[in-house]
């Protein structure tokens, strides 16, 4: 049995929803591994677009096991709300599982998020602000709370009896805020666990059945490999592994069977948040990429960075996460320049780095760049082999930088706009 994991392969946002979507249509099951509503993943499909946070991006295709694994934080409010929205839309959500080893998001973790960030003031991180970072602080320090845990009368109360009582003093002591009430956590935990019940599974004996069955499973992270824990831009990063062997744990199933793994990466690259971003554009160049490519975080609406292609980071990504594919996306957005460029190198004083530097360098360095001729697309791309040749030369030129074969093009929004090709086996090289 083997497994498809799809990874983003720089910052974020690049269109692994939409890829799952594509994907999901030969799966059995879709499992979410890791992070929480900190990100969105958009999908367009003929009932309209459709913007996921924690919901997994295989649920418009019916019958399939949609599944957020024990490496997601799950915050119950918003799950609910998404749930209840894509009800009211015609989506069947009969398909959604929930890992009872899920951790959850509490409001006491989205106002330490909120008066972190204040706190460090110019010097903040940029996060979402939507209790991510301190709910895995909480997990590693081992007083999280799991959906499983929503579910045992005796030791839910003990447990929210005294993780309440302990973030109600750091709370207050370190931040002032006095809002607290422990009492008020073990109300909403029961008001969760009514809703949430229809959902919760033991989702190690659920996968070890569907791998026993040979069902097809289907990986899907979020954020990129630039904002992972340990290989990103620390501390511009989320608090979870953005990696194939994170999607393992996160998901639950053995490494070895992930066989296929898929990095995601735009025509172009964007960021949301504080950090080094070599490639950024604050410019009108800048502004006519993000108005072309609607680069507004899916979450919070923040206008994304935007810059021209970063192939150092997508060659880093590949190598750390081990790609097999790589799949392009907007290259519809550049459409109508003149030139487009590539960072092939960083330049650090006298020295050209050719992979990621830590983050201190990373902070100074320049970016050095291949320009090549544009393009302007048609409605009517069918197929990689209907694209302009100039836009042809520009993929193929990618995936000699990344050292990964391209086999997806996305050229527009909807469904019949992601184009699949078969490409040969490459080799790497600036």
């Amino acid at each position: 049995m083997s497994a498809t994991a799809v990874v983003g392969g720089h910052w974020g946002d690049e269109g692994k929803g939409r890829v799952v979507d594509a994907l999901a249509a030969e799966a059995d099951v879709v499992i979410r591994f890791n992070g929480g509503s900190n990100a969105g993943h958009t999908i367009v499909n003929d009932r309209g677009a459709f913007r996921l946070h924690l919901v997994p991006s295989g649920i418009f295709h019916p019958g399939l096991i949609c599944l957020l694994g024990p490496g997601v934080v799950v915050n119950p409010d918003i799950l609910l709300q998404e749930v209840g929205d894509l009800r009211a839309r015609g989506v069947d959500v009969s398909g959604l599982r929930i890992s009872d080893r899920a951790h959850l998001v509490f409001p006491h973790h989205v106002v330490q998020d909120e008066l972190e960030e204040e706190v460090r003031g110019a010097a903040a991180h940029g996060t979402t602000r939507q209790g991510i970072w301190p709910v895995y602080a909480d997990k590693v320090a081992r007083i999280g709370v799991r959906v499983g845990d929503l579910f045992e009368d005796d030791y839910l109360r003990e447990v929210v009896r005294h993780v309440g009582s302990r973030k109600r003093a750091v709370l207050q002591g370190v931040y002032g805020y006095t809002d607290l009430e422990p009492g008020d956590l073990l109300r909403r935990c029961l008001a969760w666990r009514d809703q949430l019940a229809p959902y919760v599974v033991d989702s190690h004996a659920f996968l070890a059945g569907a791998r026993r069955e040979g069902r097809r499973l289907l990986l899907e992270g979020h954020l990129g490999v630039m904002r992972d824990l340990d290989w990103g831009l620390y501390p511009y990063v989320t608090s979870s592994t953005c990696l194939p062997g994170g999607a393992a744990g996160g998901a639950g199933i053995p490494a070895a069977e992930i066989t296929r793994v898929i990095g995601v990466v735009k025509a172009y690259t964007t960021a949301v948040g504080a950090g080094p971003f070599p490639t950024e554009l604050p410019d009108q160049t800048g502004d006519r990429l993000r108005e072309a490519g609607q680069e507004y975080g899916a979450r919070t609406g923040r206008p994304r960075r935007c810059g021209w292609f970063d192939a150092v980071a997508a060659r880093f990504a590949a190598e750390v996460a081990g790609f097999t594919e790589l799949a392009v996306m907007k290259l519809d957005v550049l459409t109508g320049f003149d030139r487009v460029k590539v960072c092939v190198a960083y330049r650090d004083g006298d020295r050209f780095l050719t992979t990621v530097p830590h983050t201190a360098v990373m902070a100074r360095v320049q970016p050095s760049y291949e320009e090549w001729p544009g393009w302007a697309l048609n409605g009517g791309i069918r197929s990689f082999a209907d694209l302009p040749a100039a836009a042809r030369h520009f993929v193929e030129r990618l995936e000699t930088l990344v050292g990964v074969p391209v086999t997806y093009v996305g050229v527009g929004r909807g469904r019949g706009t992601l184009l699949r090709r078969t490409a040969p086996r490459v080799t790497g090289g600036v």
